[in-house]
């Protein structure tokens, strides 16, 4: 079932568009700068809640990413689609500098061939989803209704990692209840702890924002 769902999304859901569309969406790099310059802007110009919800956000990516699916994905190990199934498209943004003028440049692509002897085995989670899950998660709770639209570019991004035969369809399913749900660990730890500690550390802070998450 999966190798199925892998090949219907990877070799036959397709067409040129979407290949640039997702190669885009599946290269982070290529978008990074962006999300950086509006972090900066938000610590800068925002309010509280702008600058907590950055600080936020990127305290959980940090350890979704560098514990938890680092983690898992030395203990599970296992293969990605390209490196164990023959004919997997992998598709990939042309070498650019800056990253982001790869966008306009062909895109590679290539069909996988199996070869024993190159096997990262670093499938399972998704980093990707995890982290764009993990951020979505955090915008919804911090911003509520128009929050929830985070979800979307999420979405592409679990998406596209697939359709570039980065990972399988299990691999992004189960990533999305682990950012999920390791991010609202996180976010109920840090609610608890600006409640309980945050007088002490910036008084006159905790005074006027006594929540993390409140409105």
């Amino acid at each position: 079932m999966d190798q199925q769902l892998l090949f219907l999304i990877n070799r036959e859901w397709t067409n040129p568009v979407l290949d640039r569309v997702m190669a885009l969406m599946s290269s982070f790099d290529a978008w990074a700068p962006l999300v950086i310059l509006l972090a900066l802007v938000l610590l800068i110009r925002g309010d509280f809640r702008a600058r907590a919800f950055v600080l936020v956000a990127g305290l959980i990516v940090a350890i979704n990413d560098g514990v938890v699916s680092n983690s898992l994905k030395k203990a599970v190990d296992r293969p990605r689609p390209h490196q164990s199934v023959n004919d997997v498209r992998q598709i990939d943004l042309a070498k650019a500098s800056p990253r982001t003028l790869a966008a306009f440049k062909p895109l590679k692509e290539k069909l996988s061939r199996v070869n024993l002897k190159d096997v990262e085995g670093r499938s399972f989670p998704s980093s990707h989803t995890i982290n764009t899950v993990s951020v979505a998660l955090v915008t919804a709770c911090f911003y509520r209704r128009r929050g929830w639209l985070a979800f979307v570019p999420a979405a592409l991004v679990g998406y596209s990692r697939v359709y570039t035969g980065s990972h399988w369809p299990s691999d992004v399913v189960t990533s999305v209840f682990l950012g999920l749900g390791f991010t609202m660990l996180w976010l109920l730890l840090l609610e608890w702890a600006w409640r309980t500690r945050g007088a002490q550390l910036l008084p006159r802070l905790h005074a006027a924002h006594p929540s993390l998450l409140a409105t």
